[in-house]
């Protein structure tokens, strides 16, 4: 059984902004400890102070995710200062707009390094305190474009997929370990409200946005901190995330169609702008809070979600809320 969140000792990988932030607040709310992890020493300290303030401790790590060495330290500082790891969130990530051809090949690399290789560091950095303890929770975070791509972020795409073929692997090897009390958990969220577009690299010509419906953050971590109270194999956060998904597996040549338009015409803004690397080799001193300041467009989906869930029951198909319910 998972520990309960106010004895839990939890790691957070791009905590110092969008989803990171907002889960280390929910957590630090419920009295957990906190290891803070990211490249931004300051900007980590004030999280860690906001976490305090809520009832929650918390320490900052300053971490490169593509450091294994550093990622091993992170997770030995949890059992050296608190004697424990229980929960490990795999959150960093970045990401590159670009027409594949166009995308600078260090860019490319680059975007996969630390989707990938930053999760798989944390993956080996956690895995053998949670085998020692016999229990811990893996969290991957992943996104709806690990289950429905899009163009324009084909090195983002992969490197989502990537994870979640990851997570589904680690939980085969643990079935056969029998370990059942450490859990995997993959979670899939839609289009979010986060400083995520802005820290994007660009080399399309024009400024980016959130595609639309656009969801809050803190909807993504209230799905995370019930993940820690009941795990599940896979959450989809965002109901127009499922119709997405839906919709790839059973028309994928309408989707493919549909989506190429709908990112070519929605996910870009009509101003002009030039080329950037964004965060990717170094942090941005800007858009360090929770939102980016994208508007949380009414989602048009409610009936449509009614459709999906009656389909998903229809065909067998796990579907979980962000709550946790099925």
């Amino acid at each position: 059984m998972p520990r309960p969140i106010r004895d839990s000792v939890i790691v957070i990988t791009g905590a110092s902004s969008g989803i990171g932030k907002a889960t280390a607040l929910a957590f630090a709310q419920q009295g957990a400890t906190l290891l803070l992890a990211a490249r931004q020493a300051d900007r980590l300290q004030e999280l860690a102070s906001e976490c305090r303030i809520l009832g929650g401790q918390a320490i900052a790590v300053p971490t490169e995710v593509t450091d294994e060495a550093a990622m091993n330290d992170l997770a030995k500082r949890a059992i050296d200062d608190f004697g424990r790891l229980d929960v490990w969130m795999n959150n960093a990530a970045v990401s590159l707009f670009a027409r594949f051809e166009e995308a600078p090949i260090e860019a490319f690399r680059r975007v996969l390094e630390v989707n990938i290789f930053g999760y798989v560091y944390g993956a080996r950095a956690a895995l053998p305190y949670f085998r020692e303890q016999g229990s811990g929770i893996l969290i991957n975070m992943d996104s709806i474009v690990g289950a429905a791509p899009q163009p324009y972020t084909s090195a983002y795409v992969m490197s989502k997929y990537a994870i979640r073929g990851l997570s589904d692997c680690l939980r085969m090897e643990l079935h056969l370990d029998q370990a059942s009390d450490i859990y995997v958990c993959t979670v899939m969220p839609a289009s979010i409200d986060t400083p995520f577009f802005q820290h994007a690299a660009n080399y399309t010509g024009r400024q980016t946005k959130a595609l639309d419906p656009v969801y809050p953050a803190e909807k993504v971590a209230e799905a995370v901190v019930n993940l820690v109270k009941k795990p599940q194999r896979e959450v989809l956060v965002g109901e127009a995330g499922y119709l997405l998904a839906l919709q790839e597996t059973f028309t994928p040549e309408l989707y493919e169609r549909m989506m190429a338009q709908q990112v070519h015409q929605n996910h870009f803004q009509d101003k002009l702008a030039p080329d950037t690397a964004g965060n990717l080799f170094e942090p941005m001193p800007e858009y360090t809070g929770i939102s980016g300041g994208w508007e949380h467009t009414s989602d048009p989906t409610q009936q449509a979600w009614k459709t999906v869930k009656d389909t998903a029951r229809q065909l067998g198909l796990p579907i979980f809320s962000a709550d946790g319910s099925s």
